[in-house]
């Protein structure tokens, strides 16, 4: 097995840590909010509200589920345009009371079918990423799995963007890619190594700003590290002046 389809094949386990799993591991007290206000409740996004110590912290995160059963209600952590939608209102409602915003983000891509396109899937990714470029407070996003498509970025247009050691990010999957360009699903891991698509090679290219190890970490290791990387960052993010903020995030886009 090379390093790609093992960095991928670990990317995409069911027994990862799940942004449940993050929202509860780091965050006291993380109690979940529901809806968008305007259709239903997308399992496969959560959000809520939660403590880092004595600062209030806004969490919103991709779900993917630990079994068969639990994927179905997540839908395999495909989010349907509601799911967007719900996590721009909790963005919202952090940037009107003050509390920064932490993004978890595992999916293949926004869902595809038919009523989430009826219902304005395009318009709703497309909105968290003009809304989120002006968001009024810190934003930081870690991808910890697959970070595929405008999906993923509908979460990520942040001050800081980390990735997991064995998690990935790309505008689509290998097997996508490898579909598109040899009309040949089956060239998806040949694919993946044109596409740069791992934490070190992104870092690297200067797309991500930090790796986070997993290597030779139990769970509540990993999870203690995220939240000690959390805090500091959230620290000197806080120190910025908004207008500065919000510049360098501007910057740090606009540089692609």
């Amino acid at each position: 097995m090379t390093r790609i389809t093992q960095i991928i094949k670990e990317a995409r386990d069911q027994g990862r840590l799940t942004a449940l799993d993050y929202a509860h591991g780091i965050f006291d007290n993380f109690i979940e909010l529901h809806g968008d206000r305007n259709f239903r409740d997308d399992g496969a996004v959560i959000g809520g509200i939660g403590w880092l110590g004595e600062q209030a912290v806004t969490v919103v995160g991709i779900q993917k589920g630990k079994n068969l059963q639990d994927n179905l209600s997540r839908n395999f952590g495909q989010p349907h345009p509601e799911g967007y939608r719900k996590a721009l209102r909790l963005m919202k409602q952090a940037e009107k009371f003050g509390r920064p915003v932490v993004t978890f983000i595992n999916t293949a891509g926004a869902y595809p079918g038919v009523g989430a396109e009826e219902r304005g899937q395009g318009e709703a990714i497309a909105r968290n990423l003009m809304e989120m470029s002006d968001l009024k407070v810190p934003i930081i996003a870690i991808i910890i799995g697959e970070g595929g498509s405008g999906g993923a970025l509908a979460l990520a247009v942040a001050d800081k963007v980390w990735m997991l050691e064995n998690s990935i990010y790309a505008v689509l999957s290998p097997e996508g890619f490898a579909s598109i360009l040899w009309k040949d699903g089956s060239r998806a891991m040949e694919a993946a190594e044109l596409m740069k698509i791992t934490s070190h090679e992104l870092l690297n290219m200067d797309i991500v700003d930090k790796v986070i190890p997993e290597h030779g970490f139990s769970n509540g290791e990993l999870l203690a590290q995220v939240k000690k990387e959390i805090q500091a960052e959230l620290k000197e993010l806080q120190a910025l002046p908004l207008e500065e903020l919000l510049e360098q995030r501007y910057q740090r886009f606009r540089k692609y």
